[in-house]
């Protein structure tokens, strides 16, 4: 009897826990910041980024666009938009969402070259998606102060150029980068003057037993050659389950500040 009492709590437990890893994965949660950079120009106010990554298979909720819409200056997807198998009406849907709330810009995560990614890049393009492969959008304030938005191509396949980004950023900018992969830090030096990086790739772990996953979860650092932004992301590869890394995006406000 005891061994049969055991068997069903372990059991119960055991479905308990795989709900609450359910649940976890498929949260529709934003994240809000506030950064302040004592060199941000004033000139801009304050300027609003929505940034989610690592959607793979999801829909993104409407929940999530009505809770950011009108309050987004700009759209960054930070990579695996998508994957192998993910059907591409269910990317045409989430871009058309993505969409209301702003203009769009886009880096290449590795997922996404799993799939047909030249059919995925003319859709992009289709949908005015500007990608920002090892290139850069820049921004102008009334008082003709610049704000540049860089994006590097997908790091792991060595397809990013930083350089190529930077050459093509104004130099006397506000510089904010986006790049799938966080390990980008590693080669940015501080003449670069890159004042944030926006990055997901890790899933903050998505599985954490008993406190431990191969990657930390989701974070914003302070380095010494610039600030960084680490998403768990919104969707997952693998299980749908997630563990300790419950699925995020994030509104991001900066202004100028100490």
């Amino acid at each position: 009897m005891n061994i049969i009492f055991v068997f069903v709590l372990l059991l119960i437990l055991g479905i308990a826990l795989i709900l609450y890893m359910a649940k976890e994965a498929f949260l529709n949660h934003v994240v809000h910041h506030e950064m302040t950079f004592e060199d941000f120009p004033e000139s801009f106010g304050a300027v609003s980024i929505f940034f989610i990554s690592d959607i793979h298979k999801r829909l993104i909720s409407d929940d999530i666009i009505n809770s950011v819409k009108g309050k987004t200056d700009i759209v960054i997807i930070g990579g695996d938009l998508t994957e192998k198998k993910v059907p591409f009406p269910r990317v045409k849907k989430n871009l058309e969402k993505l969409k209301q709330v702003g203009p769009v810009y886009f880096v290449w995560g590795n997922n996404d070259y799993e799939t047909d990614f030249r059919k995925l890049d003319a859709i992009l393009l289709d949908y005015g998606i500007k990608v920002l492969d090892n290139t850069s959008a820049i921004f102008e304030s009334k008082n003709g102060d610049k704000l540049s938005l860089l994006g590097v191509d997908e790091l792991g396949q060595g397809r990013d150029r930083l350089d190529l980004a930077l050459l093509d950023a104004e130099n006397n900018s506000f510089k904010i980068l986006a790049s799938h992969y966080p390990d980008i830090t590693d080669k940015i030096l501080p003449e670069h003057n890159i004042r944030l990086v926006l990055s997901g790739h890790t899933h903050g772990g998505q599985i954490h037993i008993l406190g431990y996953s191969p990657f930390e979860k989701g974070k914003v650092e302070k380095l010494d050659n610039t600030t960084i932004l680490i998403s768990n992301g919104y969707g997952t590869t693998g299980v749908p389950l997630r563990l300790g890394a419950p699925a995020q995006c994030h509104l991001i406000t900066i202004k100028k500040g100490s």
